[in-house]
């Protein structure tokens, strides 16, 4: 018996056989060609077998996982539609007359070392991308079996290096119980992956594929991120004892669904979801959310070859807000730029994206891309409760020029004789450090806040969330970080608004008895995290609580925050 700790990605217990998910062989030898045309229509024929199989797992993955989920793969057929990346191959071949598959290698080797040496995660992905679908084509030009997982027809714990978006969509939940990971991290494509089938996975193991072999039996600890391969008796009957209370205390959680969040002592605070299509829906109300805190709007903007058009984002919005039974609906205006660009939009190669021309200063500058979202969001108002929300502002004048265009393109339908609610509270997102220092002003003219603290913290901490080297330095729970959360979540109360918060950390376990203490008014979490988060919250004393974060915010360390965090609420 052997243990491996790595990242606790996906929660709950399972126990069942490794099956270990390698690639196959795909080597093979340079070699000279004489009838380059036939080289490269054998190269044609291997790209449509892998454009084929792709749709169809698109599809798959459309019925199993959503819209947001299957967006991934029409961004893998846009790749291979991509004349940069196939006309390369095929000019190299008819000019060096090489074999297909050492064209392919070299042009798409050149690809990922350029993507992969990019400061900007959107683009280390697109290499993940590319290194995707070109081992695809690769392996058809050999002739090779790739492997398919959908295949897998017994209880298992799948073991790979990563997952791959395709390997992922392939994965029959009846069968796969769990994985374990090599690589990755919590917000890596698997770990996301594994939440929303809500099967166990602990990933960035660093060495599970080196000490696992075919048919060892495995423990997966999804709750601590730990590993046990071929455990004893004893150690399996703990574990199955352990599954047990789990899954006991997962059915007490839904006992809380039609239930308020409230705390010990009689304090009210919203639990809200973070969605990205309507489809999401479903989980929100099984897992009693009580309104859409963020609303991803930019993935009606992905996996296409052209902008949405109005209609299409009015009946979107507005299904979302009928499905939501009145209940609020925080609406994001496009976010697009930094990790996440369209195709379609030429948009600049930037040095640091992150920091450059995206959100709502693309918004601004493309007013024509703006005013038609804006346009469906107020169409579809008068069917529900929405709030609309910008991003990425960093200045007073940004928000009054982003709010300027909203009243113009109201007016413009109002005289028009369209039905506009008069109710749309507007907000920003906090996620710049100098707009939470200067929340007292911007308190004066929004709505609402909505704390983003993915960016705030790696903004605020000058560490890219994404980078291994610095990742000691994203820390949700540094005193920094809990002071600026303060400034702005007092700015909203001392002028009568509210304040949320859409990052990671509004679902964090360790957070949210701070959270709750500073006075945060609505967290907003995977829908999956709510009954849990609830059922936390029914157990703390909102009054204990703010004396808690009087204490965090008067501490030096994120270490010291933690240990007093854990003394409090462990002596419950």
């Amino acid at each position: 018996m052997s243990m491996l700790h790595g990242i606790a990605a996906s929660s709950g217990i399972v126990l069942a056989k490794a099956y270990r998910l390698i690639e196959p062989d795909l080597s093979f030898e340079k070699r000279q060609v004489e009838d380059t045309e036939k080289e490269i229509e054998r190269f044609q024929r291997a790209l449509a077998i892998s454009k084929d199989e792709l749709e169809a797992i698109r599809e798959k993955a459309k019925v199993d996982l959503g819209e947001d989920k299957a967006a991934i793969f029409e961004a893998h057929l846009l790749v291979l539609s991509d004349p940069e990346l196939i006309s390369p191959i095929e000019e190299k071949v008819k000019t060096e007359q090489v074999n297909a598959e050492q064209a392919l290698k070299e042009t798409a080797d050149m690809f990922i070392t350029m993507f992969e040496q990019m400061d900007n995660d959107y683009m280390k992905e697109r290499a993940a991308d590319i290194r995707d679908v070109t081992k695809r084509v690769l392996a058809h030009l050999l002739g090779v079996q790739m492997v398919n997982p959908s295949m897998i027809s017994e209880e298992v714990i799948i073991v790979a290096e990563d997952l791959t978006p395709s390997d992922t969509a392939q994965l029959n939940r009846e069968f796969v119980k769990g994985f374990i990971t090599d690589i990755g991290g919590r917000t890596s494509h698997s770990a996301i992956m594994a939440r929303s089938m809500e099967i166990p996975a602990v990933v960035g193991t660093k060495t599970v594929t080196e000490e696992v072999q075919d048919g060892d039996f495995l423990i997966v600890d999804g709750l601590k991120g730990e590993v046990h391969i071929n455990p004893t008796d004893e150690k399996i009957a703990f574990y199955k004892e352990e599954q047990i209370r789990y899954e006991e205390q997962k059915a007490e959680w839904a006992k809380l669904v039609n239930e308020k969040t409230v705390t010990a002592d009689g304090e009210h605070v919203e639990l809200a979801a973070n969605i990205g299509t309507p489809d999401d829906l479903t989980g929100v109300k099984n897992n009693g959310g009580e309104a859409v805190g963020l609303y991803r709007t930019e993935f009606l903007y992905m996996g296409r070859d052209q902008l949405p058009t109005e209609e299409e984002q009015f009946e979107a919005y507005k299904a979302v807000l009928e499905g939501m039974d009145g209940k609020a609906v925080v609406v994001r205006t496009l976010d697009i730029g930094g990790d996440k660009e369209l195709p379609y939009l030429d948009l600049p190669n930037e040095m640091n994206p992150f920091l450059g021309f995206r959100a709502i200063r693309l918004c601004l500058e493309e007013q024509d891309i703006f005013r038609v979202q804006l346009r469906a969001l107020l169409r579809a108002s008068v069917y529900g409760n929405l709030k609309i929300m910008f991003p990425m502002i960093a200045t007073l004048a940004e928000f009054r020029r982003a709010k300027a265009i909203l009243e113009q393109e109201k007016e413009l339908l109002v005289s028009a004789g369209t039905a506009v609610s008069d109710d749309i509270e507007v907000g920003i997102m906090v996620e710049i450090p100098s707009t939470a220092v200067l929340a007292d002003q911007f308190a004066k003219e929004v709505d609402f806040f909505s704390i983003g603290t993915n960016d705030l913290i790696q903004y605020t901490m000058a560490a890219d969330r994404m980078n291994e080297q610095v990742s000691y330095l994203y820390q949700p729970y540094n005193p920094a970080i809990l002071r600026l959360v303060k400034m702005v979540i007092d700015a909203s109360h001392r002028e009568g608004k509210w304040t949320g918060m859409c990052g990671e950390m509004a679902g964090d376990e360790l957070a949210i008895p701070l959270l709750l203490g500073l006075g945060l008014d609505e967290f907003s979490m995977s829908a999956t995290s709510i009954l849990q988060a609830r059922s936390q919250i029914r157990g703390l004393s909102k009054q204990d609580m703010v004396e808690l974060a009087e204490k965090a915010l008067e501490m030096g360390t994120a270490e010291e925050v933690v240990a007093e965090v854990k003394r409090v609420t462990e002596a419950k």
